[in-house]
């Protein structure tokens, strides 16, 4: 069995119990090395086998399930954050279901719901915005046309950008391109929840500028929303007062 696990945003105590618990089970760990913290392999026991797939290929760690699962051993295939989202596994799992070898997904906490925690943010703010856009600028892994960063600034919702701190530049300019304005609060958090955490907030206009001050060049998530000041909001109507729900009648004045 290979069970794909999600590490969290990097502070060890941020993974799951059901995580932890596989990890301290496995025979076999394959660990994104090159961005989960390895202080989470600690959670190992002794004689487990231990390969970093920054290192890999993807037939390569294919190739280490294979031989763990002839081996009748329980394979962890350690992703950073929540593997759903960038994580890669889709393919994994499709190359696994040709082989024969069952797994089975254990969540996790991404990095913007690390980064909203650091900052004591609520991205969906009452009269602010009541939606959250996880996207991403164009890299070595395209970007289809209708999900480009213009067309999802013209919510102006909240957003989480992932994978484009080396194109602060582009990404404020198109950002605004979009429609927000450029004086709109953002945010800069670099490696969010790690213990070396560093969290900046700015605007989209100085965000290539906040990055450069303080030497991020990568491993930080850009944050875009009035809810980062949060100002202006409207309270939430789940406990107002003059309104009823199912376990509490509303008062009367």
């Amino acid at each position: 069995m290979v069970y794909f696990v999600g590490a969290g945003t990097g502070a060890v105590d941020l993974i799951t119990v059901r995580g932890m618990g596989l990890l301290e089970q496995a025979d076999v760990i394959i660990y994104a090395g090159s961005l989960v913290n390895p202080e989470l392999l600690k959670y190992a026991k002794e004689e487990c086998e231990i390969h970093d797939s920054a290192k890999l290929t993807l037939e390569e760690v294919l190739e280490v399930m294979q031989k763990a699962e002839t081996e009748g051993k329980t394979t962890v295939r350690l992703h950073t954050g929540e593997p759903s989202i960038y994580g890669a596994v889709r393919e994994q799992m499709d190359a696994l279901d040709k082989l024969g070898i069952s797994y089975e997904s254990c969540p996790g906490v991404s990095a913007c719901f690390g980064a909203a925690a650091s900052l004591n943010l609520e991205y969906t703010l009452p009269g602010i915005s009541q939606s959250l856009i996880i996207t991403r600028m164009e890299g070595k892994t395209k970007v289809p046309e209708k999900e480009s960063i213009e067309s999802f600034a013209a919510h102006q919702a909240s957003m989480a950008i992932y994978l484009s701190t080396g194109m602060l530049k582009e990404l404020s300019k198109r950002l605004v391109s979009g429609g927000y304005d450029k004086k709109t609060p953002a945010a800069l958090v670099y490696k969010a929840t790690w213990p070396e955490e560093e969290a900046y907030i700015c605007t989209i206009e100085t965000l290539y500028d906040t990055a450069a001050e303080h030497g991020i060049t990568k491993t930080a998530l850009v944050l875009v929303g009035e809810a980062i000041l949060h100002q202006n909001y409207k309270k939430s109507r789940l406990y107002a007062a003059d309104f009823s729900t199912e376990f509490r009648q509303m008062k009367e004045e």
